[in-house]
């Protein structure tokens, strides 16, 4: 008997250091240059539906079920999603729109996990006819979810998944 409480002690000890020890925060960004002036990329970027044309996560899930609340290229508008497997179920909504500079969306998700992140995409001036879009998101890791998040690479996860998103934004926008 002794000796279980020493292993439960044990794990209760392990358990508290990989918590003070794991990630709070996470953030995950990627860019790349689209060869389009800055407000006309800007322009298309703002609209959340957009974004079927070039999220890898549609393209994961092409029929996956949307809905819409609200006014498209708008703070407060609502894209919701249910989907498959590699896709999930969740929402995002639009938090705040700083034209020609950036758009902040909430992101919630439901299903495979709960979590909440901030969606960033912004853009910056490269010439008259090149942008920056940074496209990206961060959030905060709650116990004991952070501990599993030393196992797993977000930014590496996450990273490839962005970087899909915005080579297909890169051909849609250069057509």
């Amino acid at each position: 008997m002794e000796i279980i409480l020493y292993v439960l002690a044990a794990l209760v000890v392990i358990i508290a250091l990989l918590g003070m020890i794991a990630p709070k925060e996470y953030e995950v960004r990627r860019s790349i240059i689209i060869n389009k002036p800055l407000s006309e990329t800007f322009h298309y970027l703002k609209f959340i539906k957009n974004q079927n044309d070039w999220s890898p996560w549609k393209k994961k899930d092409p029929n996956m079920d949307q809905s819409f609340e609200g006014t498209d290229g708008e703070v407060g508008f609502i894209s919701r999603w249910k989907g498959g497997k590699g896709v999930g179920e969740g929402e995002q909504e639009i938090l705040s729109i700083v034209e020609n500079e950036s758009i902040d969306t909430q992101l919630r998700f439901l299903k495979p996990w709960k979590s909440e992140s901030i969606g960033h995409l912004m853009v910056d001036k490269v010439a008259d006819d090149q942008t920056m879009v940074t496209w990206g998101f961060s959030g905060k890791n709650k116990f004991p979810v952070s501990i599993m998040m030393m196992m797993m690479n977000v930014d590496k996860h996450v990273g490839k998944d962005f970087e899909e998103g915005l080579a297909s934004l890169k051909q849609v926008l250069e057509k």
